[in-house]
């Protein structure tokens, strides 16, 4: 069994394993950790042959086992590899899981062809939006949406750039904010995993396994694919982006999922979707680094804002929160954007 250490949890832990587990000896070794309180640990048996776990510690009230198991077994029953859950204890917060082994999308990617991976995360997608149904998930509604964006003005424009919006920006910001709200409500909804990328995608098989799926909602059906494609953490072009697109619009369409019969409707809605998840990414990460002292997240910020620059460069309507990016750099705006 673990040896006790001064870390409460990670000894309730290892002592409920113990349990679980008995009579098997085990070594129990951190394996990652989230942006949340959660953390994850590899349990590795003494007997070689057996099958390594992964224990997740999620201490309450912080943190809630119970949305995670739900959501597994909407993802089991869709046909999608989530991990197996082998025991819990939900009062505790302790959760004992398949492990689906060491290799993230993002760190096969970085010498791997991506289109198979790609395909092989497109087709999974569609197989869990394909199963959707209203009631089974928290609704991805505008007050959601709403606190998701305010994360912005207050965590990175306030605290993160040290700066105060005048009444002005702050208008135009609001009025920004509404229309793209507009948009993602309108758009038809669908399971929403919430952070299907690939820090949470895992090289597997069958691929993909998914991770880090507990805070899935019912929302806009174009929400995922901006998470899978404008990846806060591994760039692709344009062309890539819209060709991986374009695939998942097909399987989607073949699938009979509620998305637009004219492509060039769903690219627009797709970008729309991605504004508001940038909005939110950075502000998530400004707080992530001023509350929470990880500051490793700033590193990932320039990329989300080339997205954020690039959509708001694209459409009239979103041309307001474009100023504001350039006022925060002190840049000169671009000819023809104004308050």
């Amino acid at each position: 069994m673990e040896t006790p250490t001064s870390d409460a949890r990670r000894t309730a832990l290892a002592e409920w394993m113990g349990s679980t587990l008995a009579p098997a000896a085990f070594s129990l070794a951190p394996a990652s950790e989230d942006a949340s309180f959660r953390r994850y640990f590899r349990v590795t048996p003494a007997d070689a042959s057996a099958p390594t776990l992964i224990a997740m510690d999620a201490p309450p009230p912080m943190e809630d086992c119970r949305p995670f198991v739900h959501v597994a077994s909407l993802l089991h029953a869709a046909g999608v590899h989530a991990p197996r859950i082998v025991a819990s204890d939900l009062v505790r917060g302790f959760l004992l899981l398949e492990d689906l082994g060491t290799t993230t999308y993002l760190e096969a990617l970085q010498s791997g062809d991506p289109h198979p991976l790609y395909l092989d995360a497109l087709d999974s997608l569609v197989r869990f939006q394909a199963t959707s149904r209203e009631g089974e998930l928290p609704p991805y509604d505008e007050a959601l949406l709403r606190r998701e964006l305010d994360l912005f003005p207050d965590w990175y424009v306030v605290r993160h750039r040290g700066r105060a919006l005048d009444a002005r920006q702050r208008e135009a910001l609001e009025g920004v904010f509404a229309k793209v709200l507009a948009n993602n409500l309108a758009q038809p909804r669908v399971f929403v995993h919430r952070d299907y990328h690939s820090r949470n995608l895992m090289a597997a098989s069958p691929n993909p396994g998914v991770l880090d799926f507990q805070d899935a909602v019912y929302g806009p059906v174009t929400y995922d694919l901006v998470s899978l494609l404008r990846d806060a953490y591994i760039e692709w072009d344009e062309e890539r982006q819209l060709d991986w697109a374009v695939r998942y619009w097909e399987k989607a369409r073949a699938a009979g999922l509620p998305v637009d019969a004219d492509f060039g409707a769903f690219w627009r809605d797709f970008e729309w979707m991605g504004v508001q998840r940038q909005v939110k990414v950075l502000g998530i990460f400004a707080r992530l680094a001023h509350r929470d002292g990880k500051a490793r997240y700033v590193e990932d910020m320039p990329l989300v804002m080339r997205y954020l620059r690039a959509a708001c460069g694209r459409y009239r309507d979103l041309s307001p929160l474009l100023v504001l990016l350039d006022a925060l750099d002190d840049r000169e705006p671009v000819v023809g954007y104004t308050f």
